[in-house]
């Protein structure tokens, strides 16, 4: 695969650079709608930085609505150009803090409502697709990468659930806000230790069960638990009590 037309950074220079590098590349038509990017390890190459750097300019590009990042790694340009709204706060998402307490606050919100609606219209289909999700996190608890993939796919799938487009959009979004602003959070907090992914795969199936049950109720009480036990780790994170 040709090598990206890039500047090597400075050890000095940051994640936004790479993403504005690269943005830059699409909007110009030298990156194309449909177009595959480099590995990870061979961007990281390319622009002289190690590969978490890469991963958080390719979460940012995301959040745009430019690019795919597919199970495995592999990113596909899929826009070219920014969505067309852009909310200003989220420029320095990682920099500010209120800005992503406000984001786990509105993720709440919604997937609170989620889990109730979710319990009163699931389909068969709907159901064995959560059993298969919980019985592949069950499998893989301690396996990082599978740890992430299964998370964000158990709650876009219970978004689905919902049979309401507008709500799986509004999920959408904010989860790419989400990924975005604590990315190498949710990877060293979350996924990396064996013992708060047992936790997590507990709370999906509690979750899980109340669906099942066509609980509204309950499943709204245990989606609350759950993501307000996200909310206490990246508040311990960032310094919060």
């Amino acid at each position: 695969m040709p090598s990206l037309e890039v500047e090597k950074l400075s050890k000095r220079n940051h994640y936004e650079e790479i993403t504005e590098q690269v943005k830059r590349l699409i909007v110009d038509g030298k990156l194309k709608v449909g177009d595959k990017l480099p590995s990870t390890k061979e961007m990281s190459e390319q622009f002289g930085v190690g590969r978490s750097t890469t991963r958080e300019a390719l979460s940012a590009l995301k959040a745009m609505g430019l690019i795919d990042i597919r199970q495995g790694g592999g990113c596909r340009v899929i826009r070219s150009a920014p969505v067309d709204v852009e909310i200003p706060e989220l420029a320095s998402l990682r920099m500010n803090r209120n800005t992503v307490l406000e984001l786990l606050e509105a993720r709440e919100s919604l997937e609170v409502s989620n889990a109730a609606i979710a319990a009163a219209k699931r389909t068969e289909q709907d159901i064995r697709q959560l059993a298969n999700l919980i019985a592949e996190m069950k499998r893989t608890v301690g396996d990082e990468s599978e740890g992430e993939r299964l998370d964000l796919q158990f709650h876009l799938t219970l978004a689905k659930a919902t049979h309401n487009s507008i709500m799986v959009h509004l999920f959408e979004s904010i989860m790419n806000h989400i990924e975005t602003a604590i990315h190498d959070i949710r990877r060293v907090e979350l996924y990396a230790s064996t013992a708060v992914a047992e936790q997590l795969y507990t709370e999906h199936s509690a979750i899980f069960e109340a669906i099942l049950q066509q609980n509204a109720e309950l499943a709204a009480e245990r989606m609350k638990q759950h993501l307000q036990h996200i909310e206490s780790i990246v508040r311990k994170h960032l310094g919060e009590s």
